[in-house]
């Protein structure tokens, strides 16, 4: 990734819209890649990654590269979600 704020401006921009629902906190910040938490209430049956999907494109936005999701752990039973985004190889 760009740089962390580049990370934490599409955290807050998620988080503008989203929250109290869902809300996205920076766990681990990388060179290639960011970990996000996801917290909240959440909209189950809305379809949960839409929520990861939205902050994905938030980080293309800031960040100018294509971004994807690489790793998604936990689920609702654990009250939350990690996922991280990594820069897309070409």
């Amino acid at each position: 990734m760009k740089s962390r704020l580049h990370v934490e401006t599409a955290v807050e921009e998620f988080n503008k819209y989203r929250s109290p629902e869902a809300v996205a906190k920076i766990v681990e910040f990388g060179e290639d890649q960011a970990t996000i938490e996801f917290s909240g209430p959440f909209c189950v049956s809305c379809g949960i990654e839409d929520y990861f999907d939205d902050l994905r494109i938030e980080l293309e936005k800031n960040i100018g590269d294509k971004i994807e999701i690489a790793k998604i752990e936990g689920g609702v039973e654990v009250e939350g979600y990690v996922v991280t985004f990594r820069k897309k190889s070409m």
